[in-house]
């Protein structure tokens, strides 16, 4: 059984500690865990389990600890959210890609998938390659939309690791610059890149980006 667990707890030294050595006890298995800091000395850790065998026995332990203020469990991100369609680039060819990529995954979504829709207008080079190349660690990435009228140089070679190390899609509008040579497929039309996008994710599409690869639309 696959569970989301949300702990509010105090900020000191060991809490990640204490809480993994109960979840350790259960036999569970943490997937994913995420924590941050919400207020004056007050933490949030987030975290995905695999193989929990009493909901109601890993909750009550947990509150139990002197540090904990609140303890939920609820369902994962991947089931809330589902995969993420990413959409980099200059804010106006963003928006249009997104339009695309919002319609299509309403389409898909009705039909009880999870799919969501991520954009980031950015700019400069440098942030746009730092922005791609930290997709390495993003959850649940799907696919990525690069949109833009040029492309290249560190963005290119962002582009080229992160292939290198994941089986991420990539699609791009059709620009200039050296980036159009590394995208899995090139689309001219923006709103078109966005519906092909979560087509390419989509488990109730019938789209297999492997066999239009390298093609401009």
């Amino acid at each position: 059984m696959q569970l989301g667990l949300t702990v509010i707890a105090e900020d000191r030294v060991g809490i990640l500690y204490r809480l993994t050595g109960i979840i350790s006890e259960l036999n569970a298995n943490i997937v994913y865990t995420q924590q941050f800091i919400v207020g004056e000395n007050t933490g949030l850790i987030y975290m995905e389990l695999d193989g929990v065998g009493d909901e109601e026995n890993l909750a009550g332990k947990l509150e139990k600890l002197e540090f904990v203020k609140k303890v939920e469990t609820h369902k994962t991100m991947k089931k809330i959210f589902g995969k993420r369609v990413l959409i980099f680039g200059g804010g106006a060819q963003v928006a249009q890609v997104a339009m695309g990529a919002i319609s299509e995954a309403d389409r898909h979504n009705i039909r009880g998938e999870r799919i969501s829709v991520d954009t980031m207008a950015v700019v400069g080079e440098e942030n746009l390659a730092d922005a791609i190349l930290a997709i390495k660690t993003l959850p649940r990435a799907g696919v990525l939309v690069l949109a833009g009228s040029l492309m290249g140089g560190a963005i290119t070679k962002a582009v080229e690791e992160v292939k290198k190390d994941t089986n991420i899609p990539v699609i791009c509008l059709n620009m200039f610059g050296s980036l159009p040579k590394l995208a899995d497929l090139i689309v001219t039309d923006p709103l078109q890149a966005g519906v092909i996008a979560v087509m390419t994710v989509a488990d109730t599409a019938k789209f297999d980006i492997t066999k239009v690869r390298g093609r401009i639309l």
